[in-house]
């Protein structure tokens, strides 16, 4: 598996069977915040999302937002609604922040997934880690100019792959 490769790829986070996590010893779960957890042209996360994690939760595995939002206020209120600790600041694809998400969790790279919307920073940020990468489709069309820039390159980088999970309309 390559740096730009996720080791699965789901439509969005609540089509991930947590039973997969369950079996695949999984203890933590790192989320990106915008257009992973939180749409970026919302201020919260949808209801479904929110379910998903208190029911990964519900099965003893922690959560943890890395974000690389440098708004510190919204990315500590998304974290309270959805029960998560988190890191800001990150600076994905720097693995660092990925790092001291598993320090703060007390959970080894083995046992943990990074789970993101975009190849250039979460998966690669996961990946340089060690943990494994989950990358899901954004929840909003609606993105920083430089994010649409980087998903052109993303494109190239996605041909052939398949998602999982049920597709959005």
């Amino acid at each position: 598996m390559g740096l730009f490769d996720a080791w699965r790829y789901f439509e969005s986070i609540d089509q991930i069977p947590i039973e997969d996590l369950v079996r695949g010893e999984v203890r933590c779960v790192l989320l990106d915040r915008d257009n992973t957890c939180v749409p970026r042209d919302a201020k919260v996360a949808p209801p479904e999302i929110a379910r998903w994690l208190e029911d990964v939760r519900a099965r003893g595995i922690k959560t943890c937002i890395v974000s690389n939002n440098f708004h510190s206020s919204q990315v500590e209120r998304s974290a309270r609604e959805l029960g998560c600790e988190v890191v800001h600041h990150a600076m994905k694809p720097a693995p660092f922040a990925v790092r001291r998400a598993l320090e703060l969790e007390r959970c080894d790279a083995a046992h943990a997934i990074l789970v993101g919307d975009q190849v250039f920073t979460d998966v690669v940020a996961g990946n340089a880690a060690g943990v494994r990468t989950v990358l899901v489709r954004p929840q909003s069309r609606r993105d920083l100019w430089y994010t649409h820039i980087m998903r052109l390159g993303e494109n190239l980088v996605l041909r052939g792959k398949t998602y999982e999970g049920i597709p959005r309309a």
